[in-house]
């Protein structure tokens, strides 16, 4: 989730992480530009979780590792710095990484009222140019839907969207789980029909 607060001039890729390490809360960096981040609700946390716990065994036997919204993600090429909801990563130099995540192969991002424009619009545009993304997946926490951005040749980009009793699939990983287990235990705040 995107905060609202005042924040710093543009700085260095350099200054951003030595500031950054200072503070209370966490920061995205783009650019020069500093994007403050909140908490999110307890039905976007859910939905992450949920995620995360049926990815976690799978991806142990793939030499695989997924993460959950404190570990930044570095595009390294740009210098841009992410902190997306999940971020799952098989790439040998990221076990060897203590600070942030360089080879993303899917990250998810929870949609809220507050940042669901940012990650449909500005975010989806960045995460594309993470040469090592295959899929961006977004999950929106107040009613039910899935979209998945899944890389093709070249700069194209395939999409797919998922209802509540069709399987997400993960062709990168190998990957398939049920939509309705990604909401379960979920509070969402529009119908389905809406």
């Amino acid at each position: 989730m995107i905060a609202a607060a005042e924040l710093p001039r543009k700085m260095t890729p350099e200054e951003y992480l030595e500031w950054e390490a200072t503070q209370d809360i966490k920061y995205e960096y783009i650019d020069g530009e500093i994007i403050a981040m909140t908490g999110g609700t307890v039905t976007h946390a859910r939905i992450y979780l949920n995620l995360y716990r049926a990815l976690f065994p799978h991806l142990q036997t793939r030499g695989c590792e997924t993460f959950v919204s404190d570990v930044k993600v570095q595009d390294s090429k740009t210098k841009r710095y992410f902190y997306p909801d999940l971020v799952v990563t098989c790439h040998p130099d990221d076990k060897k990484n203590n600070q942030f995540i360089q080879h993303p192969k899917v990250i998810v991002e929870v949609l809220s009222p507050s940042n669901a424009r940012y990650d449909q619009g500005r975010k989806l545009k960045l995460y594309r140019q993470i040469q090592s993304l295959q899929e961006y997946i977004l999950i929106d926490s107040q009613r039910v839907s899935v979209e998945m951005y899944q890389r093709q040749t070249g700069k194209m980009w395939g999409y797919s969207d998922y209802a509540l009793d069709e399987m997400l699939v993960i062709p990168s990983i190998e990957f398939e789980c049920p939509v309705m287990m990604l909401y379960e235990g979920a509070i969402l705040e529009e119908s389905e029909e809406e």
